[in-house]
Parts: C-alpha cells; sequence; structure tokens
C-alpha cells in the first residue's frame, strides 16, 4: 500500500496479468451490449489489467505487461453502475467506460480469458463498494451519536447522597449494660417447711455457715484434704450428740 495522493492512500486490490481489450459498435437496442458482435479472435490490445482503491473510488488501469506503461483507466464510483456493464451473452466480458483525464472518454470491451479471472474482477468491484456502503453508515451513526446531548452522570458541586443500608440495629443511648457476674455461689435455699425460731434472749442466731466457704472463694491456694474433710463434717458430729436440745432450743418442724 502506498500514498497515491492527498485524498487517501492507494491499495491494490485485484490484479490480471492478461485481458483483452476490444472495438466495440454502438448499442444497437437498450437491451444491452452483446459480445457476439465484437470481433472477439482480434483484440485491439492485450496486456495486465489492475484495479485499485483510492478512499471511496476505485480505478481500473490498464497496463503494459512488461513496460508497466498505462494504457487507459476507468474511475469507478459505484458498481453495478454505468462505468462498468456486464454484457448479455457472457460471463467473461464487460462493457468499460474510459476516460483520458481531459474529460473525454469512450466505452471499450474488456474480456478475460478465463472465467475465473472475470469473477474475481467482479467480486473484487462489489467488496469494494460494499465496504463504502458501510463506511458510510457508520459514519451517520456516529454522526447522529454526537449530535445527541450526552447524560451527565457526574457530581455537581457541593451534590451528596445517602446510602441506605437494611438490617442494621442502632444501640439505644438509655439502654443499660447489664453487669457481669461476680463469680460468688449463693447459699443453698432453706427447706420447705422449716422456720428459724430466735432462741431464749431475743437474738437471731445466724444461719450456720461452712468452713470451706473461703476454699470456694479461694481460686488460688490449695487447701489440704484433711483439713477440709474435718471442718467439712465437724458441726454434723456436734449435732448429732445434741441434736435433742438443739431440736427443742432451735427448730420447729411443722
Amino acid at each position: 500500500m502506498a500514498l497515491a495522493d492527498d485524498s487517501g492512500y492507494e491499495s491494490v486490490i485485484c490484479v490480471k496479468p492478461e485481458v483483452h481489450v476490444y472495438k466495440i459498435p454502438p448499442r444497437a437496442t437498450n437491451r444491452g451490449y452483446r459480445a457476439a458482435d465484437w470481433k472477439l479472435d482480434e483484440p485491439a490490445w492485450t496486456g495486465r489489467m489492475k484495479i485499485i482503491s483510492i478512499g471511496k473510488l476505485a480505478y481500473i488501469k490498464l497496463e503494459d505487461k512488461n513496460s508497466g506503461e498505462l494504457f487507459a483507466q476507468a474511475p469507478v464510483e459505484q458498481y453495478p453502475g454505468c462505468v462498468v456493464e456486464a454484457v448479455t451473452d457472457s460471463s467473461r466480458y464487460f462493457v468499460v467506460r474510459i476516460e483520458d483525464g481531459s474529460g473525454r472518454h469512450a466505452f471499450i470491451g474488456l474480456g478475460f480469458a478465463d472465467r475465473g479471472d472475470s469473477f474475481d474482477f467482479n467480486v473484487a468491484l462489489q467488496d469494494h463498494f460494499k465496504w463504502v456502503k458501510q463506511e458510510g453508515e457508520l459514519a451517520k451513526e456516529e454522526a447522529s451519536q454526537s449530535t445527541a446531548p450526552k447524560l451527565d452522570l457526574g457530581f455537581k458541586e457541593g451534590q451528596t447522597i445517602k446510602i441506605s443500608i437494611g438490617n442494621i440495629k442502632k444501640k439505644d443511648p438509655g439502654a443499660k449494660s447489664r453487669p457481669m457476674g461476680s463469680g460468688l455461689l449463693l447459699p443453698p435455699p432453706m427447706a420447705k417447711g422449716a422456720v428459724l425460731v430466735s432462741p431464749p434472749g431475743g437474738q437471731q442466731s445466724p444461719p450456720p455457715t461452712h468452713s470451706n466457704t473461703a476454699s470456694l472463694l479461694d481460686f488460688g491456694g490449695r487447701v489440704p484434704a484433711a483439713q477440709s474433710t474435718a471442718d467439712l463434717w465437724g458441726d454434723f458430729t456436734a449435732a448429732g450428740a445434741s441434736s435433742s436440745q438443739d431440736t427443742a432450743k432451735g427448730w420447729v418442724q411443722f
């Protein structure tokens, strides 16, 4: 691909090493041209054909196969169109309108020796103008999008937003926190139906306490086994000796 002029890049889209040019008679009717009316065994010129694209235009160039000298060219603005026209009786021949650059033009017959070459010639022109059409539609779409007002999603100066998040309970500032436990053991409850009677003298005797209470509260030290056993059963031994007297003085069962 080489730079041809200021209008765009020159791209070669098809090359055929051998084509034939024929002088054609004027069109007799509106039905189209017929290759059978030409002198197919006496071509006026034989050489190389090249199709190049520059921007939206395609150029059919006929060149000498040895020196590359230009014989004729035909600028094509659309296809199918009036510049390139297929004959009615063959797929290997076309009528091409050539120009000399000064405004003069003429119609010549263009023929290919192989049907595959004529097929490539036809497809190359179709693909180029299909691309031109797609580029035009894309340009129109971009132009319509550029004229449409753009959506501004940015924050304005001083603008704020609030975000609400559900399932989160707020702490009541007036609610009091529950105190943690001190770790002390409560005394066992009294037996149902038992009443504590004051002894003579009007003073109420305190409830019996166990000597191993300090051992329950003292988590750091160890209590000897013999001492704890004696303290634990000592009160019950003394109570067994004077059970009748204590019952009469201190406890009354109902």
